[in-house]
């Protein structure tokens, strides 16, 4: 069953699926791109590995319990013997390290090996404060003063924005797209949950044959093949929550295709 939604379909966004869809993403980039940029580069598939440690690292189950300990004294019966109640212990949980891994694609030449494009898919943890920001705003950083190109493709509405110059573009989705020989311009396409995602040419080497990347196909794609119609329910709002507006133009979508 096709997407009922002409751009990004915002149920994808839920943490319940997102990791899913972002792996079958990445794949579905790699095998698009490879038959296409081929014999002069290859896509690969690369993995970051970092630790989350303090606020950031994960947490489950939790008890809310509280602890109130009364004392009273009495001068009249000071001298009278008090058996003190046994001090049970409490199960509490404790900040385990929690080992992060996120997959990210590299443009390859195949004669120098050096890597010529990362396309990156951000997760929620990248939009959030913690470690996973650090480390990706790191590898960011590196990438930009390096001679690579840089594909940021960020498809979560929850979060802070990646930063560019000189103030955000509010939108609920975005696609970075860094040419090294054109920096510090780049392409934003900057586009919301009513629009189709934009397609983009992938950035190479100068005087190079650049493929289109068509997202949105992608998207679509994945949804169907992934069977995700069988596991979303239409009947409740998207997570995270929408606007009020944005909830009055999905109602309206999915009362068209029959889903409400």
């Amino acid at each position: 069953m096709a997407s009922p939604f002409p751009g990004m379909n915002p149920y994808l966004e839920n943490p319940a699926f997102w990791s899913e869809v972002h792996g079958l993403l990445i794949a579905a980039i790699a095998n698009t791109l490879n038959p296409l940029l081929r014999p002069k580069y290859r896509v690969a598939i690369e993995q970051r590995v970092y630790q989350n440690t303090g606020e950031d690292s994960l947490l489950v189950g939790i008890p809310d319990v509280g602890v109130q300990v009364s004392t009273t004294t009495n001068s009249e019966t000071s001298n009278v013997a008090v058996v003190t109640p046994e001090v049970k212990a409490l199960t509490v949980n404790i900040p385990m390290p929690e080992i992060v891994k996120e997959s990210y694609l590299e443009v390859r030449d195949i004669n120098t090996r050096e890597v010529v494009t990362v396309i990156e898919i951000l997760s929620p943890k990248n939009k959030r404060s913690g470690e996973g920001r650090n480390t990706y705003e790191k590898k960011r950083l590196q990438v930009l003063g390096s001679l690579s190109n840089l594909v940021e493709i960020d498809l979560l509405r929850e979060g802070k924005p990646m930063t560019i110059l000189p103030k955000e573009v509010p939108s609920d989705y975005r696609i970075l797209v860094s040419n090294s020989t054109h920096r510090p311009k780049a392409d934003l396409y900057a586009f919301n949950l009513q629009n189709k995602i934009p397609s983009f040419s992938l950035p190479l080497r100068n005087k190079d044959v650049e493929p289109l990347l068509d997202l949105q196909t992608l998207i679509n794609e994945l949804y169907d093949r992934a069977s995700f119609d069988l596991v979303i329910d239409y009947s409740q709002q998207p997570v995270p929550p929408l606007s009020k507006e944005s909830t009055a133009w999905l109602s309206e979508i999915l009362r068209e295709k029959g889903l409400l």
